[in-house]
């Protein structure tokens, strides 16, 4: 139910005090360590409406969810990135970021938030909140544009970086990380970092406040309100809650402009199937088959743990009528299976 006030989703604010230019976002700015909250900047630690924030975000470890470890929060900021260091400044360091993940003043730029904030929710407690997905920020780009949805289209960071409009840069380190985390999975967990880890996790999120700032000023109202609802939900797909998530912040309403349009978006919602255990396959089907002919019939994204876990589970998120319809397909496919 709309708010009895009138609701509007504003643009958020620029990262800084003026707009990233390209020329900024690829000079170098000074990369910290960090390994105690002291050294964190004060206006992150205390997220106060006075200074709102844009910052670029992501984590490294060693299979990242909720059973993995967390080694490093990287943060940036127009004017310097951190490195959070969750190995050597330990739990007490991660939780002294609590207030500002889970602020509604400081918007966190992210690419790909689930397995991030599953590892955040199980391991310290933290619900990751105000994200701008920049993964979700794509598709919605593309809808705009009028291209059709394809299911599991979703861009990868190396992609999105590569593209002209969103910085035009090659991102070959990254691959070079991969091949190292294939040969040793624990090679985020290493100290002192080497000038390699550090310049790669850098580079993880020093172009993300630009990316954030070139995304928002194409996205339309309609747009926004998707990416801001999508992002909270993407946010707590992992994280199974027993209260249904009554302990998150509430998700943002549809705008009240947006009501009164005679094509209003539909509210979105999150939903958890459970799948008999061992038969997760059947559900699949062969090389997909099942799921991809659910997934071509709603608009609805359609999400599994897979390795990572948890392992008989579907998580569903879109609008509730799409929602709906992709539970009861599956909930068909599962009566098949005996």
């Amino acid at each position: 139910m709309a708010s009895p006030h009138k609701t509007h989703i504003p643009l958020p604010p620029d990262p800084g005090d003026k707009p990233v230019e390209n020329e900024e976002c690829l000079s170098t700015v000074p990369i910290h360590v960090v390994t105690h909250a002291s050294q964190l900047p004060a206006e992150f630690l205390q997220p106060s409406h006075e200074k709102q924030l844009v910052i670029g975000f992501d984590c490294e470890g060693v299979d990242l969810c909720r059973h993995g470890t967390l080694c490093i929060m990287q943060l940036a900021f127009s004017n310097a990135i951190y490195l959070v260091d969750a190995i050597e400044g330990g739990e007490t360091l991660v939780k002294a970021c609590k207030p500002a993940l889970e602020s509604n003043y400081i918007t966190k730029v992210i690419h790909d938030c689930k397995r991030d904030s599953e590892a955040l929710y199980f391991q310290f407690g933290i619900k990751l909140h105000n994200v701008v997905d920049t993964q979700i920020a794509y598709s919605l780009i593309k809808e705009q544009e009028g291209q059709t949805r394809v299911p599991d289209d979703y861009i990868s960071f190396v992609g999105l970086l590569a593209d002209p409009r969103f910085g035009g840069i090659s991102y070959v380190e990254k691959e070079e990380v991969r091949i190292l985390l294939r040969q040793d999975p624990k090679f985020w967990t290493y100290r002192p970092l080497s000038e390699l880890m550090v310049r790669a996790a850098a580079d993880d999120v020093r172009f993300l406040p630009f990316i954030y700032h070139k995304m928002v000023e194409k996205l339309n109202q309609r747009s926004l309100w998707y990416l801001s609802v999508r992002g909270a939900l993407y946010c707590r797909c992992f994280c199974i809650s027993e209260n249904n998530f009554d302990d998150w912040p509430a998700l943002p309403p549809v705008p009240d402009n947006l009501i009164a349009d005679e094509n209003a978006p539909e509210e979105e919602i999150l939903s958890v199937l459970d799948v008999p255990q061992g038969k997760m396959g059947c559900v699949i089907g062969k090389r997909g088959a099942n799921i991809l002919s659910i997934k071509e019939s709603c608009s609805a994204e359609i999400f599994f743990g897979g390795d990572k876990g948890p392992p008989d589970k579907v998580f569903i998120v879109g609008p509730v009528k799409q929602v709906r319809k992709a539970a009861a397909m599956i909930r068909g496919r599962m009566l098949q299976i005996y």
